[in-house]
This record gives C-alpha cells, sequence and structure tokens, in this order.
C-alpha cells in the first residue's frame, strides 16, 4: 500500500498554480497603524514575551499575550483593545488584558495580586531562570547612577528633547538616527531616517525646564535646558514627525508600521538627570550636521544633514 501523494493545484493545462501572498494593508480610518507582526517582543527584563500597544494618549505599554477573566484580575489592572488601542479597565466582557509591568517577576510589585495571577507570576519566574540557564536570556546589567547634567557641554546629546504639537517628547536615539517606523512594499521596515534634508528643520533653543501650566505639579527650579524646537513648522510636518515617518512614507495612508513610535513624553521630574542646560557645540570641521543648534540671538537658519 503506497500512500497518495499530496494534492497540488495546478491549471487546466497542468501548470503549478502558484498564489501570491497579499499583503498586510491597514485602513485609513483605523485608529492604529502598527502590523500584529511588529507588536510582539519580549521584556528586556526578564525574557518573556510581550505585546505592545498603543494607549489612547499615544503612549505605548505591554501586555501579557494572553487574556484572563475577569474575576481572576484586579480592577485596576484590567485593559481592553478596541481597534488595536489599548483602553483601562474592562469592556464589559468576560475576558481582559494585564500590563506586564505586574506579571514580571524581576519587578517589585506593590499591587496586590489574586491567586492565579501570583501562579502566573511564579511560572514566568520559572521560565526567567530556564532561558538564563539555557544562554538564551542574560538579565541586563544595573545601568550606572547619573548626575543631574553630568554630562560635558560640547558632548553630543543622544537622546535629545524635541517640542512639536505643543508638546516636549522624549526621543530614545539622536535626532539624525531616527529612523521611519513604515513598511516598505517589501514588508520590511524603512531604512530612511524622518529628518528630510530637504525641508525645513528645527532649530537647537533655550527655553524654560519647567513651563507654566494650569496643572498641580511639583515646583521645579527655574532654568533653560536644550530643546530641538519644530513648533515653527507646518502642522503636516509636525505630524510626520509625530508618526515617525520619512518623507516617502508621510502621505502613503495604505502603509502600515512594523515598530511602535519611539518618542516619550518629557517630564521634569522623572528625566531630569536627562536634562542639558548647554546647547550642542558645532563640529570642529565648521560644517553643521543634522540638528544642529542654532544661537537664539543669530539669524536662524534651517540645519541640514551631512
Amino acid at each position: 500500500m503506497h500512500p497518495h501523494p499530496p494534492t497540488v493545484a495546478r491549471h487546466w493545462d497542468g501548470s503549478l498554480a502558484t498564489r501570491r501572498h497579499r499583503s498586510l494593508r491597514v485602513s485609513a480610518t483605523s485608529p492604529s497603524r502598527l502590523l500584529r507582526t511588529g507588536q510582539h517582543s519580549r521584556c528586556h527584563t526578564c525574557g518573556n514575551r510581550i505585546e505592545w500597544y498603543q494607549r489612547n494618549n499615544h503612549r505605548p505599554i505591554a501586555l501579557h499575550p494572553t487574556e484572563f477573566a475577569n474575576t481572576d484580575v484586579p480592577d485596576s489592572c484590567r485593559w481592553h483593545l478596541s481597534g488595536g488601542i489599548a483602553y483601562r479597565h474592562s469592556d464589559h466582557s468576560a475576558w481582559c488584558r494585564t500590563p506586564h509591568a505586574i506579571l514580571c517577576p524581576r519587578r517589585t510589585i506593590t499591587t496586590r495580586l489574586t491567586p492565579h495571577l501570583q501562579n502566573v507570576r511564579r511560572q514566568l519566574a520559572v521560565r526567567t531562570r530556564t532561558l538564563i540557564d539555557t544562554g538564551l536570556f542574560t538579565p541586563p546589567a544595573p545601568a550606572p547612577t547619573l548626575t543631574p547634567r553630568e554630562t560635558a557641554p560640547d558632548s553630543h546629546i543622544t537622546r535629545p528633547v524635541v517640542q512639536l504639537l505643543y508638546t516636549r517628547y522624549l526621543a530614545d536615539h539622536p535626532l539624525h538616527t531616527i529612523r521611519c517606523v513604515a513598511q516598505t512594499r517589501t514588508r520590511h521596515r524603512c531604512p530612511h531616517p524622518i529628518l528630510d534634508p530637504t525641508a525645513p528643520a528645527g532649530a537647537w533653543t533655550l527655553l524654560p525646564a519647567n513651563p507654566r501650566s494650569t496643572r498641580r505639579q511639583l515646583a521645579l527650579a527655574d532654568g533653560l535646558m536644550a530643546i530641538y524646537d519644530l513648533s515653527h513648522l507646518p502642522y503636516i510636518e509636525q505630524l510626520r514627525w509625530r508618526t515617525q515617518r520619512c518623507p516617502a512614507h508621510a502621505t502613503a495612508h495604505s502603509a502600515a508600521d512594523l515598530a511602535l513610535t519611539t518618542w516619550q513624553v518629557f517630564d521634569p521630574l522623572l528625566h531630569h538627570h536627562l536634562i542639558h542646560t548647554h546647547l550642542p557645540a558645532p563640529p570642529p570641521s565648521g560644517r553643521r550636521t543634522a540638528g544642529e543648534c542654532r544661537e537664539p540671538s543669530r539669524p536662524s537658519w534651517p540645519a541640514r544633514p551631512r
């Protein structure tokens, strides 16, 4: 007895029928443009799987990959998804999601967990130990403690503060290395930076580190900090920076995102050690680099990349 060979789709003339793969697309009216393939990641602290989602305030949050019953999750830890956006509390269904931060075995938990979540946290701790023993995960070394304004005045600002759309954002990388998050036609992430050498760019300037706000907050010492100001650019250009897209993908509504934007809302209390009180010094060659400073008292010209 011989097993039957698997059936292969063929055309009427006997030639093989190849199936074309369709590229994923996101609707122009979708609140989230992030593809599901770009949501999976691993916690850099414990090595377990997580899924990144955007909240309604455009800030990312890492959720546990699986769902839990509402009875097993405290009310303050319930999250639900709608249109790819994570919202706090439940959506009146029997299931919910929970942040990975309360289940991470390498973090100190201040929330009182239910017995089911405590069991899940112990399972993640065992998995972390297994990854470490097998060499698949290496715990990060403790970061050195930096004092405020420890860097030299002429050093390069690796995490600049950018002001756009009436908000200050903290970048994870230097300005000229911030990469576009859009998906190309080859299903890869766009390699181009969001800094456009042909368009008007921002300017480094010194602004108050504690802007006046109507909200109640702790009083900070008055002082100036180096900020890359984009507020004088048109709204469309500022929105392109906020969505972290290159000029080629700024108007490509059918192109989805393969990664989350790296912007983080700047908080002078939490990010006080990243405040720079001096503008970046110009390069020795005399040529301006991407995002180079311009003195406020001198005529400002668009900064162009090298």
